[in-house]
């Protein structure tokens, strides 16, 4: 950790220019030749994507980053606080700390924190911050996590993983056993320090993948931030037998969509319906978690097609994702197609329909954009449809 860029003409130069496009700040003489240009310049492009993404790091003095790649690949401030009210207790051990954004918000619900990082430069980093921070109940570990947890010999109420994603081998990785730590090949071993473990996995990670991996699983969180998955988190308690519950979370500006099902339930059925006043598209974490069934049962909708994924209803309903008022309905036809949206401007989204968007926007020559939403999907009937709407905006 290089120290140095803590003095407070470099810490004034960075804030100052966090805005700044990088690519101009790069050919400009370091004015301060005593330090580094590019670790300066490092700085400044790590802030700069902090501001969104971690405001509370974006407005404390003296904070030192790692570089923008950490920032990137580090949970967000929203998703890491909805994480860490999901689990509480007296102490828990991340075993994979990196830039410390999650024990930030874990450190909130627990007496004890334990950070380990492999790597020393970055821990010592992570320590600093959290003193600027104002996060007391953090201890820190540099090392390897396995060494760690025998050399403390203690049982901790949590262990958090978020295994390393890529290998020297295999670059992105989809199981967990190719990722770093080997969650699975561990687990017995992670029992004996924790009956109760967290693991943050990929959003491209298979679900049923990650099941066919891990035992004891009680819970499936999917998060989404602003509409995109951006976390899978499987939830295990040691021993546990019974029912798995998928939990999904949308975490938007003003609100968080949530719905949940136990999953793998065969007395959950999905009922069918011409499309009827509204259109309903689910956000992405519901997506994502399958529960396609379960929307249509639990909120008393329809599915216009076993594979579609769209959803309709007479009267309007409070639902957790895009909602749409059709205006029309036609058919997907030559002359259809050139009297409603040849030339036209709209939004375009196809449900199980055999042509791309692109390919529909190229022969049609339909303009992106405006107030008109346009679904091309398919009908309980296999027939071929297009859904002319428009959007329902909350008030």
């Amino acid at each position: 950790m290089n120290t140095s860029i803590l003095s407070p003409n470099i810490q004034e130069f960075i804030t100052q220019n966090s805005s700044a496009p990088i690519t101009k700040l790069a050919l400009q003489k370091n004015p301060f030749p005593e330090i580094d240009w590019i670790l300066i310049l490092n700085q400044i492009e790590a802030k700069s994507k902090a501001k969104d993404k971690l405001p509370s790091w974006f407005k404390t003095d003296n904070i030192i980053y790692p570089g923008k790649i950490s920032v990137e690949q580090t949970s967000s401030e929203k998703t890491a606080h909805y994480k860490a009210s999901l689990i509480s207790g007296e102490s828990l051990i991340d075993l994979t700390g990196g830039f410390g954004v999650d024990d930030y918000y874990f450190s909130k619900n627990f007496k004890i924190v334990a950070h380990c990082e492999i790597n020393e430069d970055l821990s010592a980093i992570v320590q600093h911050n959290f003193k600027q921070l104002q996060v007391d109940n953090c201890t820190f570990y540099a090392g390897d996590s396995t060494n760690v947890l025998n050399e403390l010999n203690q049982k901790w109420d949590w262990i958090y993983i978020d295994p390393s994603r890529r290998n020297d081998v295999k670059g992105k990785v989809f199981m967990l056993k190719d990722c770093l730590p080997n969650v699975p090949e561990s687990l017995d071993f992670y029992f004996e320090k924790s009956d109760s473990i967290l693991i943050k996995t990929a959003p491209l990670l298979d679900i049923s993948a990650g099941l066919s991996e891990l035992k004891f699983v009680k819970n499936i969180h999917i998060i989404a931030l602003e509409n995109e998955v951006k976390e899978l988190l499987f939830e295990i308690h040691n021993h546990y037998s019974g029912e798995i519950t998928l939990k999904t979370a949308n975490i938007l500006k003003d609100k968080t969509e949530t719905f949940e099902f136990i999953l793998g339930d065969d007395t959950v059925f999905a009922s069918y319906h011409l499309p009827q006043k509204y259109v309903y598209e689910p956000n992405s974490a519901i997506m994502k978690s399958g529960g396609f069934d379960e929307v249509s049962a639990f909120f008393d909708i329809h599915k216009l097609h076993k594979h579609s994924h769209l959803y309709t209803s007479e009267h309007l309903i409070d639902f957790p994702g895009r909602t749409f008022e059709i205006e029309k309905v036609i058919s997907y036809s030559k002359n259809e197609m050139k009297a409603e949206l040849f030339n036209q401007q709209a939004n375009v989204t196809t449900r199980n329909f055999p042509d791309t968007v692109e390919t529909i926007r190229k022969k049609w020559k339909i303009k992106n954009g405006g107030n008109l939403y346009c679904f091309f999907t398919t009908d309980k009937n296999d027939n071929k449809i297009v859904l002319i709407c428009r959007k329902i905006t909350e008030k």
